[in-house]
């Protein structure tokens, strides 16, 4: 019985139907990869720049200041409306005393049994204004302590506004300086896409796609720049068989390998 026969698989450049174009066109091609690259490394500076994270750090610590500070002021103000209704307790029963001490003083139409009730009631509102006038004292220690936490967080909310701005200012700065780049590498790439066949292209944006942003690599010293494989001599060999217009693609990698004077074939 025969042995097992070796079999070898498709070359790799006829994976897909044929296709030839000008080596000049492949070369390009180089070019839109490059430009491509640039885009995603814009893309990612774009979306890393140190300026994101140091607003997200301060939209944070801003709110909850922000929070901290309606707090204090909420508190200051039912503290502050706390110290008038004492006050307005203690007038209430200063003014009660000041008239019970006037008919106190004046005798006029006053038994003796309303006199002594007076005296009492005198006694006891003196001993009730005193009372209050402590509940004044401890509310306007509280009312000052309320006062100084809202000064302290209005500072702190201040500040990391102007922080925050600065952020801003430099994030957009930065932001407007790589759109600038994007732009300008943008119509560059339209400008070689334009005039680049569209068979190629559209093979190019393809493997672009399922290969993580790389469709096209170049062949250097027998190396596949995509995935960095060195092709073996059965792969060299098929390459030099194949046509200088034909395009290839790497049998690893399945992107389109681009020949050079430095490919090693």
């Amino acid at each position: 019985m025969d042995g097992p026969r070796a079999v070898r698989h498709t070359p790799f450049y006829l994976w897909s139907p044929q296709l030839n174009a000008e080596p000049a066109d492949q070369i390009r091609l180089l070019d839109v990869q490059a430009l491509d690259v640039r885009l995603s490394q814009l893309a990612h500076k774009r979306k890393s720049l140190p300026e994101h994270a140091e607003l997200d750090s301060l939209t944070k610590d801003l709110a909850q200041q922000r929070d901290l500070l309606v707090a204090a002021q909420t508190q200051a103000s039912d503290t502050a409306r706390e110290q008038t209704k004492a006050e307005q307790d203690v007038d209430q029963v200063r003014q009660r005393a000041v008239r019970d001490q006037q008919r106190l003083d004046s005798g006029v139409g006053i038994s003796a049994r309303d006199l002594a009730n007076l005296q009492s009631e005198v006694v006891s509102l003196a001993k009730r204004q005193g009372d209050l006038e402590d509940v004044v004292l401890e509310v306007m220690e509280r009312l000052e302590g309320a006062q100084e936490r809202v000064t302290g967080l209005t500072e702190r909310v201040s500040a990391l506004e102007a922080k925050t701005a600065d952020a801003t200012a430099r994030r957009d700065a930065a932001t407007a300086e790589i759109d600038a780049e994007v732009a300008k590498v943008t119509k560059d790439r339209e400008v070689i896409v334009a005039s680049m066949p569209a068979d190629l292209m559209a093979l190019y944006e393809k493997i672009r796609v399922k290969q993580g942003g790389v469709g096209a690599a170049r062949l250097y010293q027998r190396r596949c720049e995509g995935c960095r494989l060195e092709l073996d001599m059965a792969e060299v060999n098929e390459i030099k068989a194949a046509a200088r217009d034909q395009v290839v693609r790497h049998e690893n990698c399945g992107r389109i390998l681009v020949r050079t004077a430095d490919s090693g074939i």
